[in-house]
């Protein structure tokens, strides 16, 4: 039995991965931050399946017990503040979590058994101001926000590794990917947590910033199949085809505002916009006006395929939103 270590196991990521994997039959073990109370909002079915590790992205030697208490074949570092506007306002935490905390997990793998099969969740946010479209695996990149400079340097530092001390690492440069478990404050998740509320009566309308922002999203269940196929690979094809960088993506793209509408129909509003006010709270000091990736390289050498389509995706987390709050409120 194989056995896998996930960090930010409480995420939307985290959660869907160790999903995945245990129908593989692993051996699972989930890093989580001690705190006096856990949200595991994500993960609460996990519990008796998984085995929840306390540990720290900013914490070396929390890391070095970890891999030492779950003796992992695999790690997936799914770790970080991972809210790119939130990234402003905490910029020194966001750089040592999402950015210093892939060296550290990485140097402890290298200090406990450098043949554990490493992946790092890269980011289309490192591509920001984009160079040319679509964006694959040879994109130059511009990030345009601490996040984005963060998940950089992770990732330069996951290919460092790999190329320096020979190890199996692989990073998932994800696009924008969504599910009925991405949290509140991310802005597919507030539009459909929104149009909940004003379908229930809740609520009479939803504040957002820039509309205009395109983005290729996919759903977070078979990006996290994407991440298992990538170590899957053949060792030894491994490094002598240096196949450790993959963009993960649909190759589609859609606008905020045709998220709005798709979202919108689901419960039977054809004019959105009545409900949409632009708040500038929540438009970025630096956007990034496009991201499209080409995800060739994933469908050739990984036979990887994307299953759940755009309107698919909004339908799914806009009905699961009305069943969330219904029980809440018992409507």
């Amino acid at each position: 039995m194989k056995k896998a270590l996930i960090t930010g196991i409480n995420g939307m990521d985290g959660s869907h991965l160790a999903d995945f994997l245990l129908t593989k039959d692993y051996q699972v073990f989930g890093l989580e931050r001690r705190s006096s109370s856990k949200n595991r909002e994500n993960t609460s079915h996990l519990v008796g399946k998984i085995e929840f590790i306390s540990g720290d992205l900013t914490d070396q030697n929390s890391l070095l017990r970890a891999l030492k208490k779950s003796s992992p074949d695999e790690v997936y570092n799914l770790g970080a503040q991972s809210f790119v506007g939130e990234s402003w306002n905490t910029p020194e935490q966001t750089t040592d979590v999402t950015g210093l905390g892939v060296l550290r997990i990485l140097d402890a793998i290298r200090e406990y058994d450098t043949d554990i099969k490493f992946y790092q969740a890269s980011s289309s946010e490192m591509f920001g101001r984009v160079k040319e479209t679509p964006q694959n695996e040879f994109t130059p990149f511009y990030p345009r926000s601490p996040y984005g400079v963060a998940k950089l340097y992770g990732h330069w530092m996951a290919k460092n590794y790999r190329e320096s001390y020979d190890m199996f690492i692989c990073s998932g440069i994800l696009f924008n990917h969504e599910s009925e478990r991405r949290g509140i404050e991310f802005v597919t998740r507030k539009i459909t947590n929104g149009i909940a509320r004003i379908h229930l009566g809740l609520d009479d309308s939803i504040s957002l910033g820039n509309l205009d922002a395109k983005r290729d999203w996919g759903y977070a269940p078979d990006y996290v199949e994407a991440m298992w196929l990538m170590l899957q690979q053949d060792r030894e094809a491994f490094a002598k085809e240096k196949l450790g960088d993959f963009v993960i993506s649909t190759g589609v793209c859609h606008s905020v505002r045709e998220f709005i509408e798709s979202a919108f129909s689901v419960v039977g509003i054809s004019n959105p916009y009545r409900y949409i006010k632009k708040d500038p709270r929540f438009m970025r000091p630096a956007e990034v006006d496009l991201l499209l990736g080409d995800s060739t390289k994933a469908r050739e050498v990984l036979g990887w395929t994307p299953k759940v389509g755009f309107e698919e995706i909004v339908r799914r987390m806009v009905l699961n939103d009305i069943e969330i709050l219904k029980h809440e409120h018992g409507k």
